[in-house]
């Protein structure tokens, strides 16, 4: 009889032996109890793997749960999977056309049926208790690796034709399909072992669709209740119809466009819809005779400083004369400046900005009066009195830019009714196919890392490492503001991921693979792999996408 292979397994501070062979979910059982949330992941020798993976070899392991960014993330793809699996045990595959995964809405995602089914409570109710049954049953989520020809063909007898029209781009020669039982289908990232972690859930009827509410990842076990942002959500469905008028609702379609189509014309359309927006925020503007105020924020890389350039000269051809003005140049003085948790400056809480300095020279603007602004010399931390002076003219508006400008705080002593608030941020309209969506993240964090190495100088790897901060600051300091606004701006632009793939393909290989970055550099250059690129030679300089590209006609 053969002898079985020990393996030793370091985990933390502490060593233990396994069998070869012995799956990681098995050991990743013998550690659960030390953990809050439930393992899902396991880093092997700081490789991330699935839990269905086998044991080889001595190694170190530590361990991903759905606490963790990667770990929840997991758990929502994996719950996608259960869910089209459950709406195809309920209606025949004969009456579904597809099932599409829009955009993230509340905590959860925003769906939709096309078929011949009523999109009812009594149906909604008969898919959430399919869900529960198949997570009661704890059905094992299966993955095989096949051809990418043999995935051609299998997604066409599917009628998921989004992934045909997908694979037929791709240049690698294998993928992996995942299972539940006999229902096959394709995610983009690592999976659950099986439906037993996918306990956490609630399906919710919405607007023409339905939304997969899931826990927050702060809260992995809670389901909170759904809670809309109406404004959000028209302004993201609004860009999806856009989207699918052109034909373009996944990148297998954009790749159809960019290789048999026109992409000058795909270009000057999406641009001549943004030109056209701005141009109808800016007659609001001009038809409301008592607004003096401007407030622009958005989330990092939402291309806030072309727009606000945009909106001027648009603002200028209603008649009226735009004034720039930042808030950070009303940054409290250094030593007045709050901390955060680690003792570090917090430059992005409202604190950090004198609050009562703007209220009182914005109201000494509105009455007619001529005042010194300041302006924030952020070498030595202190507001210096040496420029010119303002005031404003009878068609004069204050266009002001700031991450707090939609926080009723910052503009307390400022009537309403002198205040147009604008929310703008690049909400990606395009999904990878019906089920794997894209998210808006991904495209802010790919214009950033272009935008920091051709401004700043900054690696991938460093703006990679400060994404999580900017991350959290946002969650904090700008997104529970986002309905505050008159009106919401979507600055993505369909084709933009197809031109920043060869900025950032370059910058994202630069990084050495034993860094901490690698693996979200890796992901991302997987993702990009989907995209054929196109030239910016084509993208008109005043275009947003200009901001981070460079060229543009702008001084951002």
């Amino acid at each position: 009889m053969k002898e079985q292979k020990v393996c030793r397994v370091r985990i933390g501070n502490e060593e233990r032996e396994y069998i070869a062979g012995t799956a990681y979910q098995q050991i990743a059982g013998d550690f659960q109890d030390r953990y809050h949330e439930d393992i899902v992941l396991v880093y092997v020798d700081g490789k991330l793997q699935e839990l269905r993976k086998k044991l080889k070899r001595d190694c170190t392991l530590a361990f991903e749960t759905t606490g963790g960014a990667i770990g929840h993330e997991t758990y929502k793809r994996s719950m996608k999977l259960m869910l089209v699996k459950a709406v195809y045990d309920v209606v025949s595959r004969e009456d579904i056309r597809k099932v599409r995964v829009h955009f993230s809405i509340g905590r959860g995602y925003y769906c939709t049926i096309e078929g011949n089914i009523a999109l009812t409570q009594e149906f909604l109710d008969k898919v959430e208790q399919r869900m529960k049954e198949i997570a009661g049953l704890d059905v094992p989520i299966g993955k095989r690796t096949i051809s990418t020809d043999e995935a051609i063909a299998l997604f066409r007898r599917h009628g998921m034709y989004d992934k045909e029209k997908l694979f037929a781009y791709r240049r690698v020669s294998r993928v992996n399909i995942y299972n539940m039982n006999e229902f096959e289908d394709y995610f983009y990232g690592y999976m659950v072992p099986s439906a037993g972690y996918l306990k956490y859930f609630k399906l919710y009827l919405y607007d023409e669709g339905f939304v997969l509410q899931m826990p927050d990842r702060k809260e992995p076990t809670v389901v909170p209740e759904f809670a809309p942002r109406k404004k959000l959500f028209t302004v993201q469905k609004e860009s999806v119809k856009w989207s699918d008028m052109q034909g373009i609702e996944t990148v297998g379609a954009l790749n159809d466009k960019v290789t048999k189509g026109d992409v000058q014309e795909l270009v000057l359309v999406q641009e001549a819809l943004q030109e056209k927006k701005i141009a109808e925020i800016a007659a609001q503007i001009a038809g409301r005779k008592d607004i003096k105020f401007v407030l622009i924020a958005g989330p990092s890389s939402s291309g806030k400083t072309t727009f606000s350039h945009r909106l001027s000269i648009q603002l200028r051809a209603n008649g009226l004369v735009p004034r720039p003005l930042a808030v950070d140049n009303y940054f409290v003085e250094r030593e007045e400046n709050p901390r955060d948790e680690n003792g570090d400056y917090d430059f992005e809480c409202l604190e950090a900005v004198d609050i009562s300095l703007f209220n009182r020279q914005m109201k000494e603007l509105l009455e007619g009066k001529e005042v010194l602004i300041p302006r924030f010399n952020f070498v030595n931390g202190h507001k210096e009195y040496d420029g010119p002076t303002m005031k404003l003219g009878e068609s004069d508006v204050l266009v002001i830019e700031g991450i707090h400008c939609l926080n009723p705080k910052l503009t307390e002593q400022l009537a309403d009714e002198n205040k147009f608030k604008i929310y703008i941020s690049a909400l990606t309209q395009l999904n990878i196919d019906e089920h794997n969506r894209i998210p808006s993240t991904d495209g802010r964090f790919l214009r950033r890392i272009v935008r920091d190495a051709r401004t700043r100088g900054s690696s991938a790897q460093r703006t990679i490492r400060m994404w999580e901060s900017v991350r959290r600051g946002e969650e904090k300091n700008i997104f529970p503001y986002q309905e505050e606004a008159d009106i919401m701006f979507n600055s993505a632009l369909v084709y933009e991921l197809a031109v920043l793939k060869p900025y950032v393909e370059r910058l994202l290989f630069a990084i050495d693979r034993d860094c901490p970055e690698y693996l979200e550099a890796k992901r991302l250059l997987k993702f990009l792999d989907y995209f054929v690129g196109i030239g910016s030679e084509n993208i008109p300089m005043n275009s947003l996408l200009r901001e981070f590209v460079g060229g543009g006609c702008f001084r951002v």
